[in-house]
């Protein structure tokens, strides 16, 4: 039996579990002004067009990582409870580092996206990955993918969950970067800070979460071992 609030066998409950989660590590919000920062120099028509390959190529990264992490963990024998933990782990030291110190966060995605000013095709390299989708993202997006229902009951309804959830993304994303202008006169790096521990916030919790999943399932298989 899983130990979660929400019924992760059912779309809806996959669903509200993965989206916050996603939401909180990419912050497309905040990730939203330093896009329009190192973008500047680009016509409007060339922002639009980079915001649409963005969001398409995150989609890609995010439910390749949902999909098949988990899988590739597992192939190496990686048991569903040890991945549960190590990935809420993962989730939680990411989401204490987003809510104590942002700026730094902020300044090694803007240091990484800097090489968008200059070069010609950028919308996979630097502006995807490492800036929208880095490897913060794909591990926690493989964190979620590890509360998956055991046996089959339920687990395609999951990932179609954590599929919706990651296009409901994507989509977010697209919108930020398209108006990333306005989003940064609306809410400017002090408005963004404030969000991004807010969303840290929420991540550390569901980590915390994804843990306590984890360790209730190694109890459960001692207790049955006896």
């Amino acid at each position: 039996m899983d130990f979660s609030p929400l019924p992760l066998g059912s779309v809806a409950g996959a669903f509200l579990l993965a989206f916050p989660t996603l939401f909180s590590i990419v912050n497309p919000i905040g990730a939203a002004l330093i896009f329009n920062q190192v973008i500047s120099n680009r016509t409007r028509e060339e922002r639009q067009e980079l915001a649409r390959r963005i969001a398409s190529y995150s989609l890609i990264v995010l439910l390749a990582s949902l999909l098949l992490g988990g899988i590739v963990l597992n192939f190496f024998g990686v048991s569903l409870s040890a991945l549960r933990i190590g990935g809420g782990l993962v989730v939680a030291v990411r989401a204490w580092g987003l809510l104590m110190q942002p700026e730094v966060h902020e300044e090694r995605k803007a240091t990484s996206a800097e090489p968008a000013q200059s070069a010609d095709d950028v919308a996979f390299f630097p502006l995807t990955m490492p800036l929208t989708t880095g490897p913060g993202t794909i591990a926690v997006a493989i964190a979620l993918s590890s509360q998956r229902p055991g046996g089959d009951g339920g687990v395609i309804s999951f990932f179609a969950g954590v599929s919706l959830a990651a296009a409901c993304i994507a989509v977010t994303i697209w919108l930020c970067y398209r108006w990333s202008d306005t989003v940064t006169a609306l809410l400017g790096p002090a408005g963004a800070r404030v969000l991004s521990r807010l969303v840290a916030f929420l991540l550390l919790c569901i980590g915390v979460q994804i843990m306590i999943t984890g360790v209730v399932g190694v109890g459960q298989l001692l207790l049955s071992s006896r």
